[in-house]
This record gives C-alpha cells, structure tokens and sequence, in this order.
C-alpha cells in the first residue's frame, strides 16, 4: 500500500518527545493509528543519535507471550538499554491483558517514552485519566482528509476531485480496491468489524439487531437534530421494545468508538450550551455510503459531514448554532479564535443563497462568519460575509483573517 507521510499528526508526536506523558494514539479503526506509529519509529532511527526501541505489535502472533500484563513488563525491562533514550512503541495496547498495570509500572520508572496505539472501544478518550496513573497526551488520529486525499492520488484539479472524494472518501485502505463495490465492501466490513468485535465485546451487548438499527437510522440522520427520545419513539411506531436508557448508551458506544462524533447545540445570543436534540456525524462519510447504498445520494448532508469531521481534525469544538429560532450549522471554537459556518451544495440559486446567508448576518459580534459551498470561484464577500468553495476551504487556501 502507498504511504504518505502525516505531518500534522507526526509533528504532535515529534514534540512530545522526551516528555514524561504517556502519549496514546486514538482514532477509528482503520484510520492509520499503527502506520503512524511506523512513521514515527523511522523518525526516531534517522533523527535521534542514541535511541533504542522496543516495538511490539499485537497483531502479530511472534508477541503472543506478552498477552498478559506481568511478561509484558518483564519484556520490556529486559530490552532497556543504560545511557540511551528508550522508546516503547505498542500497537494493539489493548489485546494485553490487564495493560494499564505495565504501562503504569514502566512509566513509573522514569526509564522509557511511551507510545501506544489501541482498539478504541477499550482506549476512550474519557477512561485515559483513569486507566493512566501518569499524565496521557492523546493524538486523536482520522480517516485521510481531503488534502491527504490528493496528495495520496497525486491529484491536481481540486474542483473535480471534491465530486470523486466525496464517493470514495478517507478509508485508506479501500484504496487498494480499483472497483466501487469493492471499495464499499471493504469499509462496510471496516465498520461491523468495529461494532462486533470491539462494541459488542467490551459492552456485552446481547440486541445487535437493535444496535444495527441504530447505526442505520443515525446514518439516514445525519445533520438531522435527533435525541435518545426521538429514536426511541420512532422504533416503538415499528413496534421494537426499546427505552430511551438503552438507546443512549448505544449512542454512546458508537461515539467512544470513533464511529461517530456528537456536536451539541449552542445558544448564539445567550452564550450557553443546550442539552436537549444534538448531531451526529460519521467518522468518514462514505460509512453510510457502505452501508446503507448510493440511490439517496444527499451532498448537502454529505459536504455538512466532511466540514464536521474537518473542523475537529483542525482541532476545534464544534457546535451547532441557534439564533431566533434559526440554525447556523456551525460554531467552531478554539481558544479565543470563533468561527460561524453555513454548508450549502449548491448556491446559485437566489432563495437558497439567502437562506444561507441570512442567519449569519443576524449574528452581531465580529468573529468570522462564512459560508462553504461547491463554487468553483475563489473568495468573496457579501456583506462581510465569506463565500468560499469546498475544495480551498477543505485545502486551507483562503485568506486568513488577521
């Protein structure tokens, strides 16, 4: 398979080194975690003088006497070498038993620089601080965006090449397959992998069929405002025995898994955070092309996920926005910096350009407001607010505000 180098998750790891954290790589499955982790082990050999690396990969059966946690660590002092810079590179952390306890103890000894990778089901987010009794820095790893897109093909017409990465979208491993239904095959077996092997195991989960219906409804659902109540009400129409507790915590294991993230909505007006109807967006969007078909092809939906899952692989808190009773799809926020977004397909239409525009200009603070569309035209602006094309958005290549 073709590799390219991930610069933007490298550099995370390059400037953590030497640092006391456990560093934890997450990420949905198949998103590149372990060839990340390759990358960084040559870059450790070409750049570090005096390294020593002890690398186990789970995966494969040669470390199969490290699957408990006490040779795991016994292994590992055993490989330290005196006067260099030890590294320890773990892939598949989880297949261990009882890992955190070696991970713990060789981090307490002050001796390696930890770097592990892991099924996310049993490596969330939420749990590291827990798990870890040392300080974790996560690099939170995601399917190839679009940049990563083209760089992979060696594509150059942006323009057209939006049109084919919204088919094919950042499940690298399809590309390997030349044909479509391959490709699909491959990241739908991708994603019930996911659900059977890592959910269903680390949640006991007895319903897959309702776990199944589930994942078909939200990936019907997405950019739709729904709630574990909503869910709940619409499959007991279909007269499935259900209840609101269980649809949520199935919603739950779907996001700590990386399947899908959640975006919550937020009162522009009032500043606070509301609790009632949220967004779901798929970790990559062609999940819902796999699984559910090609025939209802929507890319306004589709275009909202591929912003979604940009603006957090960018780093950014994202929101849904409401203002008098009106949505902005997008608050993005990190640190003082603040962002509004609108997603249109298509805007060429007068009607539908003014649907989009409007809410923005109602919005009265000075941050950034914009909307991404498939122009085909570089920047503009109407009445200060930016027009700016999926594909040099996606890229970066618009004027930064200054």
């Amino acid at each position: 398979m073709k590799l390219i180098t991930r610069n933007q998750y490298l550099e995370k790891l390059i400037n953590v080194i030497g640092t006391p954290d456990i560093k934890v790589i997450t990420g949905v499955r198949r998103s590149g975690k372990s060839k990340l982790l390759e990358a960084f082990k040559s870059h450790v050999e070409q750049n570090v003088p005096d390294h020593n690396i002890i690398q186990i990969n789970f995966n494969l059966p040669e470390f199969d006497h490290l699957l408990e946690y006490r040779p795991l660590y016994d292994y590992i002092n055993s490989q330290y070498v005196a006067g260099k810079e030890n590294f320890v590179l773990i892939d598949e952390v989880q297949m261990c038993t009882d890992f955190e306890k070696a991970i713990n103890g060789l981090h307490a000894s002050e001796k390696f620089d930890i770097y592990i990778t892991g099924s996310n089901a049993f490596l969330l987010s939420s749990d590291l601080a827990t798990l870890f009794t040392g300080r974790t820095f996560e690099i939170k790893v995601f399917p190839f965006s679009f940049s990563e897109y083209m760089q992979y093909f060696g594509y150059s017409d942006k323009y057209a090449v939006v049109d084919k990465y919204m088919i094919e979208g950042g499940m690298a491993g399809s590309y390997l397959y030349k044909d479509q239904e391959a490709k699909y095959d491959y990241i739908a077996d991708v994603f019930n992998t996911l659900i059977v092997r890592d959910i269903r195991k680390k949640y006991k989960i007895r319903n897959m069929q309702l776990m199944d219906r589930l994942v078909d409804f939200l990936m019907d659902n997405i950019s739709n405002l729904t709630s574990a109540r909503n869910i709940t009400n619409t499959f007991s129409g279909l007269k499935e025995k259900v209840n609101h507790v269980t649809i949520s915590s199935y919603i739950q294991y779907l996001c700590n898994a990386f399947a899908f993230y959640k975006v919550r909505r937020y009162d522009i007006k009032g500043k606070k955070y509301l609790s009632s109807n949220d967004k779901y967006y798929l970790s990559d969007h062609t999940f819902r092309y796999a699984k559910l078909g090609t025939k209802n092809m929507d890319y306004g939906r589709i275009l909202e996920n591929v912003v979604a899952i940009e603006l957090l692989r960018r780093g950014y808190e994202v929101y849904v926005g409401v203002l008098y009773k009106k949505e902005i799809d997008f608050v993005a926020i990190k640190r003082n910096e603040k962002i509004y977004i609108q997603v249109s397909d298509n805007i060429s239409d007068d009607k539908t350009f003014e649907r989009e525009v409007s809410p923005l200009l109602q919005i009265k603070d000075a941050y950034p407001k914009m909307v991404i569309a498939r122009t085909r035209h570089d920047e503009y602006q109407y009445e200060g607010v930016k027009i700016i094309d999926i594909a040099d958005w996606l890229l970066d290549l618009f004027p930064k505000r200054k």
